[in-house]
This record gives C-alpha cells, structure tokens and sequence, in this order.
C-alpha cells in the first residue's frame, strides 16, 4: 500500500519554508541582511541549533550567502537574471534599448492593470505614498533622488500585481538600469518640461490603480512608457546631431 507513516515537520523545515517564501515574495531582496541569529531565533520561535540547520540548508541552496563578520545576506544573484557577457553585450547596441524599453511596457502594463484588479488596500497606499514622495521630490529638481523614486514607484506596482514570476524578473530588469546598461535614468528628470510630463504621467498611473481601474492603468503605463521611448530616441539623435556638429566647427577652425 502507498501510505507511510506521517512523520512531525522538523522546525528547520519550517525556518527554510518560511525563509523561501519571503524570498519568493520579494520581501527579502537580494543583498538583504538576515537579523541577528539570535533575534531571528526569537523572532520565529525556534531554538538556535534549528535555525543554523536552516540557515546551512539555505546557504548550500544559493539563496543565503555569508559575509565574515558580517552576517548572513540573501544572495545578491538573485537580482541578476543575465550572464555579465549578455550585459556588455546590451550595452553596446542600440537594438537591446528599444527591445528593453518595449518588454518593459508589455510587462508594467500588465502590471499595472493586475495592480489595479488585485492589489490590496495596503500595497495601493504604499503606491500613493510613493506618489506623493515623487511629487515633494519635484519641487527640490534632484535628478538622483527623482530617479530613485520612480523605480521605486514602479517596482510597487509590479509588486502590487502579486506575480512573483513577474516580480523578480522585473526587478532584474531595473537593476540593469539602475546600473545604467540601457539608458542613464537621470538624463529625463534633468528638463523642466520632461520632469512636469513624467510627474503628471505617474499621477494618471496612481490614480487609475487607486480608483481600481485596470483598463485606465494598463493605457496610462502604456503611454508613460512610449513618452520615455520618443523622449530617450530624440535624446539620442540630438546628442549625435551635436557630436557631427562640433566636428564640423572643429574642421572650420582648422581651415
């Protein structure tokens, strides 16, 4: 007969079940440290030696990492989904920006519209208060903090779609552009005009996943990712315009 004996979960199990799950759902992120092992101890209500069980499992999964002296982080791979020579590679053809930036507007559209239908009361108010942060960040034109705030503002959304698929390949995706493989994100808060646009792009986006209305966030995201498109390519043209431009006067001054 196919049954056996139930046998009790080992605390470790549930410590390494728990953990997962955390991971998982994007509450601990990659290069996050652990607390304390005595605190995590106390906090999941497990004695030590179950918990260093658990945490010797994690690590020799490649979900935990140590640091000597330290402590214990969530592995910082897990925010990578590209081999470093596929990143180079991006970076030096202009093809890969416009394939990023239309895979970014398929999946926040998405998310957005998911967001909206499913999204809690707390995950629409941790998008609203990100919003307003976006919005007294305006006022001090700092293209580093603006830039950090609307990543944030998006990564919350995707969140919010409650698709841990989605979540971490989205955050993978940002964390290319974060290390700028694609485009620098400070170069779009830089102009007045290009600022007010975006602020007020993110406030139909806010307003749309707060009243609820799936369709109304799907074509805001739509339309806020295809401004940053035209806004980066006339960015492009204008800078190699320039570029032709100097060497002609250079040419002119040597004659």
């Amino acid at each position: 007969m196919p049954f056996q004996k139930i046998q009790s979960e080992k605390l470790s199990h549930s410590v390494v079940d728990q953990i997962e799950r955390l991971i998982l759902r994007g509450i601990l992120r990659p290069g996050e440290r652990l607390p304390s092992e005595r605190e995590l101890a106390e906090r999941m209500g497990v004695s030590r030696p179950s918990l260093r069980e658990a945490i010797a499992e994690l690590q020799n999964s490649g979900l935990l990492t140590s640091k000597a002296g330290a402590g214990i982080y969530v592995s910082e791979a897990l925010g990578s989904a590209f081999s470093s020579a596929l990143v180079q590679l991006f970076g030096r053809h202009d093809e890969a920006f416009f394939d990023y930036v239309a895979f970014r507007r398929d999946m926040e559209s998405m998310a957005a519209e998911r967001a909206a239908e499913y999204g809690s009361d707390v995950d629409r108010e941790v998008i609203n208060q990100l919003f307003l942060k976006m919005e007294a960040a305006h006022t001090k034109r700092n293209p580093t903090e603006e830039a950090a705030l609307d990543a944030e503002f998006h990564l919350s959304i995707i969140e919010a779609s409650h698709n841990s698929v989605m979540l971490h390949m989205m955050r993978a995706m940002y964390e290319l552009l974060r290390e700028g493989v694609f485009y620098n994100r400070q170069i779009m808060f830089k102009q007045r005009v290009t600022r007010d646009t975006l602020l007020e792009q993110h406030r139909a986006i806010n307003e749309a996943i707060q009243a609820r209305d799936p369709i109304a966030a799907k074509a805001a995201t739509v339309a806020h990712l295809d401004y940053v498109e035209s806004s980066l390519f006339e960015k492009e043209r204008a800078d190699k315009n320039e570029a032709i431009a100097k060497q002609r006067l250079e040419q002119e001054l040597r004659r």
